[in-house]
């Protein structure tokens, strides 16, 4: 069991606090048995962080069940006051966890939708010019959720050229039942323009694991064009899964 120094010393609270006011969490919380306690004006839940010593390693505990669960980390501390602690060796893995930890708080299932509800609460939807208002701001919410989601990278291609990159939804806009649907960034991928282009047509579906499913009506100077990513592209949760299904039922794709 790692314990964390206590109380914090200097240096071990400077380093703390600059890293949680580098990466989004600028409200503290107090301090308990050595765990500096921080949260978010711009995503739910609080974290906690601690140090063993001016050298590490550095501790990481969120409360937010919902991210610690998708944080993907294998270093995991036996102890602290969250639902899940993570270890570091080094403060530059201490920033990437923070980054992690925020990206996922902002782009929690609920998060977009709290959001737009926010931003069009307000706003009449009588006429189809209204209601066109109101889709853009939730389509702008949900690119932007799905921009930290993702690290603003494309899964398939790696550019992060933001301009080049697209919201692509899984199941369409106009064919979700809910605004929680259509903003859920598990309904979501961050794609390169071309291959959005092929997605959004059904050339080119996902698989469970994430590999690349062709359609043959697919030319193979569009293939040629795509390139050829790894086999497993990227981690999807179940609820990616569950939604692909759906995409893949709609242009006749089989796994």
């Amino acid at each position: 069991m790692i314990l964390p120094e206590d109380p914090p010393g200097f240096v071990v609270r400077t380093e703390l606090q600059k890293a949680a006011f580098e990466n989004g969490f600028r409200l503290e919380h107090g301090i308990q048995s050595g765990w500096l306690r921080y949260g978010s004006t711009t995503v739910a839940g609080d974290i906690w962080l601690a140090g063993a010593s001016i050298v590490g390693p550095w501790l990481l505990s969120i409360g937010q069940h919902e991210i610690a669960t998708e944080m993907k980390l294998e270093s995991r501390g036996d102890n602290g006051p969250g639902s899940a602690t993570f270890v570091f060796g080094d403060l530059q893995g201490l920033y990437e966890g923070l980054d992690r930890a925020y990206r996922l708080g902002a782009s929690l299932p609920d998060a977009p939708l709290r959001q737009f509800r926010a931003e069009t609460g307000a706003l009449p939807r009588e006429t189809e010019a209204e209601r066109l208002v109101v889709q853009r701001i939730g389509q702008n919410v949900f690119r932007n959720a799905l921009i930290k989601y993702w690290n603003g990278r494309c899964p398939l291609t790696g550019i992060t050229d933001v301009s080049l990159l697209r919201a692509s939804h899984i199941i369409p806009w106009a064919e979700c039942g809910t605004d929680f649907l259509r903003l859920d960034v598990h309904n979501g991928l961050l794609l390169s323009a071309l291959w959005d282009a092929a997605f959004d047509s059904g050339k080119v579906s996902f698989g469970d694991d994430g590999s690349v499913l062709r359609s043959p009506t697919l030319s193979a100077e569009a293939i040629a064009a795509l390139g050829s990513p790894p086999s497993c592209l990227f981690p999807l949760t179940d609820a990616h899964r569950e939604n692909l299904i759906y995409h893949r039922r709609k242009y006749g794709f089989t796994v």
